[in-house]
Parts: C-alpha cells; structure tokens; sequence
C-alpha cells in the first residue's frame, strides 16, 4: 500500500482591491482564479472592492467566517499610497501572522524588480482557521506569489511540510 499523500482541494475566495477595476479588466484575480483552479482548488467566491479599509474589512471578515472557506487570497492595497489599506483591514483580523510570507515575498521579488520591492507590504496569516494572503495587486507580483510560495503550501503534498497538514489545528486552544 502507498502512503503518498494525495491531493486535497481547498475552497479560496480571491478579493481584488481597487478602485479602478473591473471584473471586464482585472488581470490579477484572473491570474489568482486561473491558477488556484488549475491547481485543483475551488475557487468559490471572487468579489472586487474598493480600497477602502471598512469595505475590504467586511468581505474579509464574511469569508472567514464561513466554514467553507479556507483560504482568502486578496490583490491590491498593499501599497504605500495613502489609499492602500488591506494590511491595516486586514491585520486585527489575524489570529497569527505568518512573518515569513512576506519576508520570502519581497526576497523574492527584488530578483525581479530590486529595490522596489521594499515599497510592497504583502503579508499572510491565520483568522479563525482561514489562511489569509494579501498581495500587492500588480498581475507579476499575484503570479509570483502564487507560482513561488502559495501554490506549494496550499499542495498537502509538499515536503517537508504545508499549511494544509496544519489545517486540522489551526482552531487548536
């Protein structure tokens, strides 16, 4: 008998932030969709907001509350502009911050865009048991994010270990 670990499809929810995209011209959910979907997950819930704090906060605090959503992937605000606001919606949502998504996400984007890196504020985490990803909203950066880090942690088949295997814990006290 095998004891390779087979696939297990997650439910994502993607949440583009923006104030000027539509679903006719979004390129970065797209990108989030197409790619969680050709992975095998189900992408049950794709929504476009504005960049508003309260706006990104409620959707966000929506999906983790539903119990069938495990996974909340949103594009855009993670910027420097004063209307960027998902790390502010977002951060009194988590449970834990996982520091080194956007350590690894930044390392990873200077080999591409250097120094301009530094200006991303991409980060991830745990709510109420939902992995959380926000990403910056440029289409390069949603496709590395997914390409390089998400895909293989949301793969319960990647070795030496996932956030999949963790999900049965995360609600642990």
């Amino acid at each position: 008998m095998s004891k390779e670990k087979q696939f297990i499809p997650l439910n994502i929810a993607v949440l583009v932030v923006s104030d000027s995209r539509t679903e006719i011209d979004d390129v970065s959910g797209r990108a989030l969709v197409d790619r969680a979907s050709e992975a095998g997950h189900c992408v049950v819930e794709k929504h476009i907001v504005p960049d508003n704090v309260y706006h990104i906060r409620a959707v966000v605090s929506n999906w983790i509350a539903a119990e069938d959503i495990q996974v909340v992937i949103t594009t855009g605000g993670t910027g420097v502009t004063g209307r960027d606001g998902t790390p502010e919606a977002v951060k009194p949502l988590l449970d834990k911050v996982l520091d080194g998504f956007g350590e690894t996400f930044r390392m990873i984007s200077f080999q591409d865009i250097k120094t301009s890196t530094i200006q991303s504020r991409a980060i991830a985490g745990v709510a109420n048991g939902t992995y959380l990803f926000c990403l910056p909203g440029s289409s390069n950066a949603c496709r590395t994010a997914w390409d390089k880090l998400i895909r293989e942690q949301l793969d319960y088949r990647t070795r030496p270990c996932n956030l999949v295997e963790l999900m049965s814990r995360l609600l642990e006290k």
